[in-house]
């Protein structure tokens, strides 16, 4: 299988390390990364100057390994659209120091990297491990082994990732697998005023998790059980429930 690998934690993380280790012998594998952490750049592209590119070689048995000076969709955009011979059969990205749950997807350059392949439709899996410090990923390299060999039996729907979170537990003690939906996982931000050694104010954004009670079914509750979380994330964001309100609401409005 033609394997492209990316994330937001840089190309020098242990995760992807781990993540190419775990797969290079039965893949083909290329890696375009950033050249250091991305973490929370969204979906962002990089427009207004040129994206610059070095191969590095610090990952053994890949076909090729790239860093580049932008952002994760940059890096699996530049890979399909001028890097790449042929499109990669599956997009990897991670595997992330800390889960991506919740109101993360919204934020997480983890995800968006694997987003910017759905959106050339291409089977796309963001994977996240549920430790910021982690130091085995043994776990999370297994688990993806094994659905690589599902992927080619499923029909994959367009335009579509799975965002996979695992629990920071020994793989022995996990529970299961479980198929859920996006939780909440709300964070209490906070704004940090300080002034720079040049008498200048700046903001700093700092903040945690809220620990709320989220609801079974939930990414978060079950990574909170020990169960490794699928959840299906697609880039078609109507609201499809709100639109039969919203045209009688709109009847209201007299343009002229």
């Amino acid at each position: 299988m033609r394997i492209l690998i990316s994330n937001d934690d840089g190309i020098y993380s242990n995760g992807i390390r781990a993540l190419v280790e775990g797969l290079v012998e039965e893949n083909e594998v290329y890696v375009i990364a950033p050249d250091r952490e991305r973490s929370a750049t969204g979906h962002s592209l990089t427009l207004h100057r040129p994206i610059r590119l070095e191969e590095v070689s610090h990952l053994p048995g890949v076909k090729a390994a790239y860093e580049t000076d932008g952002t994760p969709s940059d890096c699996v955009k530049l890979a399909i659209r001028a890097i790449l011979k042929e499109p990669p059969d599956v997009v990897i990205s991670g595997i992330n120091h800390g889960p991506n749950m919740g109101c993360d997807v919204m934020y997480s350059g983890t995800v968006s990297a694997a987003m910017e392949g759905a959106i050339f439709d291409i089977p796309s899996i963001a994977i996240s491990f549920n430790d910021y410090k982690p130091q085995d990923f043994s776990c999370a390299v297994h688990f993806i082994s094994k659905l690589l060999k599902v992927i080619p039996k499923m029909k994959f729907p367009p335009r579509t990732l799975l965002n996979v979170n695992v629990p920071s537990i020994p793989s022995c003690n996990v529970a299961g697998i479980e198929i859920t939906s996006l939780g909440i996982r709300p964070y209490n931000d906070y704004f940090e005023k300080r002034v720079d050694p040049r008498g200048k104010t700046y903001y700093w954004l700092a903040g945690s998790p809220i620990e709320e009670d989220e609801l079974p079914g939930t990414d978060v509750y079950a990574v909170r059980n020990n169960l490794i979380s699928i959840t299906p994330v697609t880039i078609h964001m109507t609201n499809e429930k709100m639109m039969p309100d919203l045209k009688e609401w709109v009847k209201e409005i007299n343009l002229f």
